[in-house]
C-alpha cells in the first residue's frame, strides 16, 4: 500500500497565522495583478486554478498570477471548508497578497467560551511541511520552551529536550529558565528590537546559526552557553518505563508528537511495557499537539486491545453539508476510521500486528498543548467505554482536522472536517477538562494539577505524574489541591514571541489532526 502525506491532488492551542512564507504570495515590485473573473457567489472548480503560480518552482506548475493562486484558495475554501457559509466572498483580483487573502478565508464566529472557533488556520512552506511531518526534522537546538508568564517579567523555561541534540549536549535540561538571548533581556525586555532578537535566537530559521543563551538553573545559579542550530530530528516517544507500586506495575510513556517516526517508537514502547506486565498506564501527552490521526488510532488500540475495540469506530469524520456522504478530498465514500490493529506503514513496514495492553482504564497527563489528534485519543477511548482519567489541565479544544493542501510551494491548512467517537460525541471546542464528575462530554474524571518544571518528566515525584499515581492508589478518588495551569504554553517556531499578549505553542504543524491520502 502506498502512502502520500502531501499529494499533488489534495497542525497555541496554536494554529492562527503560522508561517506564511514559501507560497509566492506577494506580488513582485511593479507587478499588476491580472484581471479577475470574480463574480460574487459564483465559484469555478478549484482545479481551474490549481498549480497556476506567479513563480513556478516545479515541473507540475505552470506560469500564472497571484490572482490565480487566490482564485484557487477561494474555490477550494468554498468547496471543502467546514464552515464555508461563514466565509466572506472576497474578490481575488485585489492587490492583497496571497498570504493575507488566505488569512481572511475563515469564520469569525466564537466558541461558547468566547474563543475564536477557527484559531487553527495556517500555512507552511511545502518543503518544510514534508521535512517535519515525515521525519520530525526542523532547524533548532533540540529543546522546547514553555511560557509561564507572557508579559514582562516573562517566565520562559525549558519544558523538555530531545536526545542527541545540541541542547542536550550542552547540558540544557527541563526547568532551566531563559534569562537572556544574545544579550537581550528575556525577562524584562519590552522593546520590539529585544523581542525580535529573542525570536531570532530561540527559533532559528536555519541550521548553522550561533546564539548565546543565559540560563538559570533550579538552584538559582546562572550560566551562559553558545548553541549552534542544527537540523534536529525530534524523538517523539521518551522516558518509557514501568513504575513499581503497591498495587502493581504502572507503565509510563512521554509521547510528544504524532509524526511518522513515532510509529516504530510507540510499538517498541508498548511492547516493552507489555513484557514488563504493567497493569495500568500513564500516557503523558501534555506537550502533544497532535499530528497524524492514524497514529492516534494505533495508540488508542494499543491501550484498549481487540476486545473493547473490535468493530467499533475510532473516529467518524463529518464534512460540510456539500459532502454528506463523500470525502471531498479523496472522492471516496465517508467511512469510520477504525481502531487500527496493525502498523500503517509510517515506519516502513505495513500490516504488522500491534502490541496491546488490554486496559479498561488509562491515566492521561494533559495540558493546554494537548490538542487535536491527542484529544482524539481521549474521545475515542471514552467512546468504547474505556475509563479515561485526566490529570493536569484543560486541553486545547480541537475536534477538527484537515488534509494538507499544497499549491505553488505553500501547503495550506484549513478546517475541513470534525470528528466524533463511537457514541457520536465530538463537541469539545473548549477542550476536555479534569473534573470531579465525568459527564460523558467535555468534563473528564480526574484532577486539576499544575505542571512541575522542578522535576524531570517520568520522575515519580514530578507533580502531575505523582498526582496520577496518588489518584490511582486512592481508588481514583483523591486529588491534590487544584493549582490551575491556564497560562502555560509550549513554544517553538514559527509562533515565536509576541510583544504583548499570550504566546503561541508548538509549530502549528504539530498542533493538528492530519489526514493523509492513500494511493492504494
Amino acid at each position: 500500500m502506498g502512502v502520500v502525506l502531501v499529494a499533488t491532488s489534495m497542525y497555541g492551542c496554536g494554529g492562527g497565522g503560522g508561517d506564511n512564507g514559501g507560497g509566492g504570495g506577494n506580488n513582485l515590485l511593479g507587478q499588476v495583478p491580472s484581471r479577475s473573473d470574480y463574480v460574487a457567489g459564483i465559484f469555478k472548480p478549484e482545479s481551474t486554478y490549481a498549480d497556476s503560480c506567479a513563480s513556478p518552482t516545479s515541473s507540475n506548475e505552470k506560469k500564472g498570477t497571484t490572482t490565480d493562486e487566490k482564485n484557487f484558495l477561494r474555490s477550494w475554501t468554498n468547496d471543502t471548508y467546514l464552515w464555508y457559509s461563514e466565509v466572506p466572498d472576497l474578490d481575488p483580483g485585489t492587490a492583497t497578497s496571497v498570504a493575507d487573502y488566505f488569512d481572511e478565508l475563515k469564520t469569525t464566529a466564537l466558541t461558547p467560551s468566547e474563543q475564536k472557533k477557527d484559531r487553527f488556520h495556517f500555512t507552511y512552506s511545502t518543503a518544510d511541511w514534508i521535512a517535519l511531518s515525515q521525519s520530525g526534522v526542523q532547524a533548532g537546538y533540540g529543546f522546547q520552551v514553555a511560557l509561564l508568564q507572557s508579559a514582562p517579567p516573562r517566565d520562559i523555561e525549558i519544558a523538555y529536550t530531545d536526545p542527541n541534540t545540541p541542547a542536550q549536549s550542552a547540558g540544557v535540561s527541563r526547568g532551566d529558565k531563559v534569562v537572556a538571548v544574545d544579550g537581550a533581556d528575556a525577562i524584562n525586555g519590552a522593546t520590539q528590537a529585544i523581542v525580535d532578537k529573542l525570536n531570532a535566537g530561540l527559533f532559528p530559521d536555519n541550521a548553522g546559526e550561533q546564539h548565546t543563551f543565559t540560563l538559570q538553573a533550579l538552584n538559582g545559579s546562572q550560566r551562559t552557553i553558545t548553541l549552534t542550530s542544527a537540523d534536529v530530528t525530534s524523538t517523539p516517544v521518551q522516558h518509557v518505563q514501568s513504575i513499581d507500586t503497591q498495587l502493581g506495575k504502572v507503565g509510563y510513556i512521554q509521547f510528544n508528537d504524532h509524526i511518522e517516526t513515532s510509529e516504530d517508537q510507540l510499538v517498541s514502547a508498548f511492547t516493552q511495557l507489555k513484557q514488563q506486565n504493567v497493569t495500568d498506564l500513564v500516557l503523558d501527552i501534555r506537550y502533544n499537539g497532535g499530528g497524524l490521526l492514524d497514529i492516534a488510532s494505533e495508540v488508542a488500540y494499543m491501550i484498549a486491545g481487540p476486545t473493547q475495540t473490535a468493530g467499533r469506530t475510532f473516529e467518524l469524520t463529518h464534512f460540510n453539508d456539500k459532502h454528506p456522504s463523500t470525502d471531498p478530498v479523496t472522492g471516496r465514500a465517508i467511512a469510520p476510521t477504525p481502531f487500527h490493529t496493525t502498523t500503517q506503514g509510517f515506519g516502513g513496514t505495513d500490516g504488522v500486528a500491534l502490541p496491546t495492553l488490554n486496559l479498561n482504564r488509562v491515566y492521561l497527563l494533559t495540558g493546554p498543548d494537548t490538542c487535536s489528534a491527542s484529544e482524539s485519543i481521549i474521545n475515542s477511548l471514552r467512546g468504547v467505554d474505556v475509563q479515561v482519567y485526566e490529570i493536569g489541565s484543560t486541553t486545547c479544544g480541537k475536534p477538527y482536522g484537515f488534509y494538507p493542501q499544497p499549491n505553488c510551494g505553500t501547503t495550506y491548512f484549513s478546517i475541513q472536517f470534525e470528528g466524533t467517537n463511537d457514541k457520536g460525541f465530538g463537541n469539545y471546542p473548549d477542550g476536555f477538562s479534569p473534573s470531579a464528575v465525568d459527564d460523558g462530554g467535555a468534563a473528564v474524571a480526574g484532577c486539576s494539577v499544575d505542571d512541575d518544571f522542578a522535576h524531570a518528566l517520568g520522575d515519580a515525584t514530578e507533580r502531575v505524574l505523582a498526582a496520577a499515581l496518588t489518584f490511582r492508589a486512592s481508588n481514583n478518588q483523591t486529588c491534590p489541591a487544584a493549582t490551575g495551569t491556564s497560562g502555560q504554553t509550549v513554544l517553538s517556531k514559527p509562533a515565536g514571541l509576541a510583544q504583548t499578549g499570550p504566546l503561541l505553542r508548538k509549530s502549528p504543524l504539530l498542533m493538528n489532526r492530519i489526514m493523509r491520502v492513500r494511493t492504494s
